[in-house]
């Protein structure tokens, strides 16, 4: 409300107003005479002593600050992810809920409006930027969380594992001096604000002039998913190894990017649709099953009920945008973030997984041994949607014995890596072939690995600023992620050895999907 303007008015003025003036100073006059005449001295005299002791209080107390809490990760380098306290006591998410309401994306919001002004040691109450009425986890889950082993299978990552699964598997020191260059490269391109970007040539620094830069700068979440990604494979979180400050900064930057949804938490951003989403979803399960950090959880798991609610519910795929009728590659990411969720020991509904069975049922043929991108193959039935439907036919919890799974591998045991020229192999074929692979085992692995590993090695750049990068021009994603995609695909897929445990065999992670 504005204040009357100064200066005369038409308003009426009282006659009696000198009268009522007066009758105001005889009233004072009376509580003076009260005051002094009346009561005691000594009451006064309290009185007196009263009134000064709260003026001098109210004249050396600090005046409170207002203070606006920000998330971006540049400013706040030194913290650590413990040191925000998330208030998700008060919030609901119901997990039984999340897929039977129409889904509305337009009634996501930027988590990164609430906040403007980075300060350090800061306390974040999510409960006030999520809303009290979403997030968090039920009592019942929390409990299954305290018990489950949840870095059971990612502690082949680190130690003595790591070793061992390196030298059984066929890694080699080769190998990890490329893995160990990559890892230098990616971090020397991260950003001041905790984050990454697929044009890796943005930034301050005159070492950023590698060439081939992809050309969707804005999918900032799956350039950060796809740095983080490889140094969680080499054991780096952001509370041990080498990297763990820059991994803590890379997880800040996504957790400050999250978008409250209808329920969950979307990652979906420009140029990067469902595949960013999913990108992101698998670095915050991932992060989370290896250091069971409690300040992860509740993204990790807003992910994966966003996974859910943006589900095709016919045709059960994913593809661009939310239910959309599905394709391969994108099933393949969505189905990874699920995979990791569930060695995380996240909720996860089993119908969710029957819709993924009912999805690429649609897609295959004989057997299931070939896959289409949104339909049954035509064509080259070894390629890469091939490679990334018999991973999840494995995640599904196929026996390796099942004759579709025995008739795809042979057939990518045939045709082999992609490795035509040093800069025109299909990246993208490879990382899911080789893992695939890489389960199966035994001859077919070996003869596998030798020449997938011994390529990428030599393929690899040691010399200036493109040291320990590559660059795969082979296929629209190559262009699209550029450098930073390559280099992270090739870097997982030296990582193969040891990055997940091994699904059949004796060391077998007993983490197939439940289908009933």
């Amino acid at each position: 409300m504005n204040p009357k303007p100064p200066g005369p008015t038409n308003d009426p003025q009282p006659e009696n107003q000198d009268n009522s003036e007066e009758v105001l100073d005889d009233n004072e006059g009376g509580s003076r005479f009260l005051l002094f005449n009346v009561m005691p001295s000594w009451l006064v005299s309290f009185l007196c002593h009263i009134a000064i002791i709260i003026i001098l209080a109210i004249m050396v107390m600090p005046a409170k600050e207002s203070k606006v809490v920000s998330l971006q990760a540049g400013e706040q380098a030194a913290e650590a992810l413990d040191s925000f306290e998330m208030n998700f006591d008060t919030l609901d998410f119901n997990v039984e809920e999340a897929v039977e309401q129409e889904f509305s994306e337009q009634e996501t919001t930027e988590v990164t409006e609430m906040v403007d002004t980075a300060l350090p040691e800061a306390e974040v109450d999510f409960g006030n930027i999520l809303g009290a009425d979403e997030v968090a986890l039920e009592s019942e889950m929390l409990g299954a969380l305290e018990t489950a082993d949840m870095s059971s299978e990612t502690s082949s990552r680190s130690g003595n594992s790591k070793g061992q699964l390196l030298k059984e598997y066929g890694g080699n020191s080769a190998s990890e001096e490329s893995v160990a260059l990559a890892l230098k490269w990616i971090v020397k391109h991260q950003l001041e604000d905790g984050g990454w970007s697929l044009d890796h040539t943005i930034g301050p620094g005159n070492f950023r002039d590698s060439p081939d830069p992809g050309n969707i700068p804005q999918a900032r979440g799956a350039a950060t998913a796809l740095a983080i990604l490889p140094l969680l494979g080499a054991g780096h979180t952001h509370q041990t190894g080498e990297y763990k400050d820059e991994v803590r900064r890379g997880l800040i930057f996504l957790m400050s990017r999250a978008k409250r949804a209808q329920r969950g938490l979307s990652y979906l951003e420009p140029g990067g649709s469902m595949y960013s989403h999913g990108l992101v979803s698998i670095a915050l399960c991932e992060a989370y099953a290896m250091t069971k950090d409690p300040e992860l959880v509740n993204y990790a798991q807003g992910t994966l009920w966003y996974i859910e609610q943006a589900q095709d519910p016919v045709g059960g795929g994913w593809r661009y945008q939310p239910r959309q009728p599905g394709d391969t590659s994108a099933v393949g990411w969505q189905l990874m973030a699920l995979k990791s969720g569930k060695i995380s020991g996240l909720a996860i509904q089993p119908k969710t997984y029957k819709l993924v069975e009912k999805f690429l049922d649609s897609v295959s043929t004989s057997g299931g041994a070939f896959y289409g991108y949104a339909g049954p193959p035509v064509g080259t039935p070894a390629n890469a949607c091939t490679a990334v439907g018999l991973l999840c036919r494995m995640y599904m919890g196929w026996d390796k014995e099942v004759p579709g799974l025995g008739r795809g591998i042979d057939a990518l045991a045939e045709r082999g890596p992609s490795m035509a020229s040093k800069n025109s192999a299909d990246m993208y074929y490879n990382y899911y072939a080789t893992q695939a692979m890489k389960h199966i085992g035994g001859k077919k692995w070996k003869n596998w690995n030798a020449k997938m590993r011994d390529f990428l090695v030599k393929s690899q750049e040691t010399e200036g600023n493109m040291a320990g990068s590559w660059h795969f021009d082979n296929g629209h994603a190559a262009e699209r992620g550029g450098r930073l995609y390559s280099t992270s695909l090739a870097c997982m897929t030296l990582e193969v050895y040891y990055r997940y445990l091994p699904l059949y065999g004796d060391k077998a992670a007993n983490d197939e999907f439940p289908l009933d």
